[in-house]
């Protein structure tokens, strides 16, 4: 299936639940307001959803002159992946963790947290920037982060259908309760629909153009035990299917999070060892 194809599904199925929502929430004119919501949300998200979600984890875009030793890795994997060269961020938090982001290769970055940098050795962190430059290789990057920002839609259109009141077309609170439950659940099961094995095609990537499936099999079984002993500041489960490891690994923190949207990180390691 072409990225195009992906990408008009994704959209298609988060518009329509997002109409559903507007129809229960108020009837035929919640309905219509949803709809034109979501004209104007899907043309937005395409060309902004990437700065949204680097301004929600505060990164700061850097270059050569405060970065180098990270701005020589992505450069040299860009190089040898011939894409053009991404913007780079780092995001202050302790937590290790990184994410691509983008509407494509020519409009794309890479962001790692501060934690990454210092916990992981030189060769690891090379391997999650290749895992990250995979993505935007394999197109990735412009439906996952789109994902992300009408997951985040749905969820504000649910709180604020419960905070404010409606009109008699409005549902009961048994509907509105079910609401708040499935809504999400549905959402997430669309992005883990897209997750799963394009983690499979990044790890695959990033050991092709490291040379080295051990170096991402160190990084990622360090992710995950630092990922499940703590958690990013502003970590969400709407944008939580675009980090390398899911930044709530360990946590249950909301019925939604059931449903995985990464493989599980030993089952990521096990195949890893196919490419030695």
């Amino acid at each position: 299936m072409t990225e195009n194809i992906k990408t008009t599904l994704l959209l298609t199925s988060l518009t329509l639940l997002f109409i559903w929502i507007g129809g229960m929430l108020a009837g035929k004119t919640g309905m219509i307001i949803a709809f034109l919501v979501a004209v104007g949300m899907n043309f937005w998200a395409y060309y902004n959803s990437d700065k949204s979600v680097l301004a929600h984890y505060h990164a700061i875009e850097v270059g050569d002159h405060n970065a180098p030793d990270l701005m020589e890795i992505v450069e040299r994997l860009t190089y040898k992946a011939r894409l053009p060269m991404p913007k780079v961020y780092i995001i202050p938090d302790q937590i290790p963790n990184a994410f691509a982001t983008g509407r494509n290769a020519e409009n794309s970055a890479v962001a790692v947290t501060e934690g990454l940098l210092d916990l992981m050795d030189y060769e690891e962190i090379e391997a999650v920037i290749a895992h990250e430059i995979s993505h935007i290789n394999h197109s990735d990057i412009l439906i996952s982060t789109v994902a992300a920002t009408i997951a985040g839609a749905i969820s504000m259109l649910i709180n604020f259908g419960m905070i404010f009141g409606g009109d008699r077309e409005r549902p009961n609170v048994i509907v509105m309760l079910i609401l708040m439950f499935l809504a999400p659940m549905a959402a997430s099961i669309i992005q883990m629909t897209i997750s799963r094995s394009r983690e499979y095609k990044a790890d695959a990537g990033a050991a092709y153009l490291t040379g080295h499936p051990e170096w991402l099999q160190s990084a990622l079984a360090k992710l995950e035990n630092y990922n499940a002993h703590g958690m990013m500041h502003d970590a969400s489960n709407e944008t939580a299917h675009m980090f390398i490891i899911n930044p709530f690994t360990g946590k249950d923190i909301s019925f939604a999070n059931l449903f995985r949207t990464h493989p599980t990180t030993q089952d990521r390691i096990d195949r890893l060892e196919q490419y030695k």
